[in-house]
């Protein structure tokens, strides 16, 4: 058993037990990808992957568990290196963040500002997409922390810390019918409701505030992006309902915002990362960043 072995299985499931292209990305032809992975089979007595003909299909029950070894062993490689750039006080590298729309647009761009001014050398790379994609982005590699409300504290393998609490809000055109009078959930389910997709900022809580008061939901519309929702508003679909923090005076003095905070719970910003990551220098202080919007809030 060796490193390359344990890399060409890591490297199989990144491509979706494709040999071909897995000893494409390890630079060897695919004969000798394959003669290592008989060999490590051979060596374990047991195969761990399902196969019809050559083709791989997925692992087997030992396979899972043994690829879980695996991935705690390349966490550890990457960690080795972080440990060593940090020795070194290595300011040159990579932050990949994984976010929402929401959160990059009106969390994000403060404490990246700050950290580009103190790590110039770092470059960001921020990925957008759906709670659970970010949940999978962080799992295999391809991002350092994720930022949102919805999931990640469903996950047991990861460290999750509050960020900052944040409110919905109601908009509507300046004329309409909401802009007058006390805002009440029987009130707002008399009209259309645009607001976001499943599982994307905050939706559950909308969903469960009108549960509990026995209200149907009348959901016209949902989008992951906050300005959808408000294009939309414009064009007179419905009643949005959105981010407090997604509401920009400057740009959306054609619409009211309504307070929702006595009918709506109150969501929570989250950040999460591995476990069993290694936490460089630059790393710590954009978490810090991050964390200390919950103090200013």
């Amino acid at each position: 058993m060796n490193l390359n072995q344990l890399e060409l299985l890591r490297i199989l499931q990144e491509t979706n037990y494709n040999q071909s292209k897995a000893a494409e990305k390890l630079n060897v032809v695919q004969s000798a990808a394959s003669r290592q992975l008989q060999l490590f089979e051979e060596e374990l007595g047991s195969p761990i992957f399902e196969r019809h003909g050559k083709k791989l299909l997925g692992l087997t029950p030992l396979g899972d568990r043994v690829m879980e070894q695996v991935d705690n062993i390349n966490q550890a490689k990457k960690n080795i290196q972080a440990i060593a750039d940090d020795f070194r006080d290595n300011r040159n590298g990579t932050l990949h963040i994984a976010t929402t729309h929401t959160q990059a647009k009106y969390l994000l761009p403060g404490p990246v500002q700050k950290f580009r001014e103190k790590y110039p050398g770092i470059t960001i790379y921020m990925v957008q997409s759906s709670p659970d994609d970010l949940i999978q982005l962080l799992h295999h590699h391809r991002a350092d922390i994720a930022i949102c409300t919805e999931k990640l504290d469903e996950d047991d393998k990861l460290i999750v810390k509050p960020c900052y609490e944040w409110q919905h809000i109601a908009v509507v055109p300046r004329h309409h019918p909401l802009a007058q009078g006390d805002i009440t959930l029987g009130r707002l389910a008399s009209f259309p409701i645009l607001t976001y997709s499943p599982g994307f900022t905050g939706r559950s809580n909308i969903e469960k505030a009108f549960k509990n008061a026995g209200k149907e939901l009348d959901i016209t519309l949902s989008a992951a992006d906050s300005d959808i929702i408000k294009t939309y508003v414009r064009l007179g679909l419905g009643v949005g309902i959105i981010a407090g923090t997604s509401y920009e005076p400057s740009n959306d003095n054609d619409l009211v915002a309504l307070d929702l905070s006595h009918l709506i719970p109150r969501s929570v910003t989250k950040i999460a990362y591995l476990k069993h990551l290694y936490l460089p220098s630059y790393l710590k202080y954009f978490i810090g960043e991050l964390l200390s919007r919950s103090i200013q809030k």
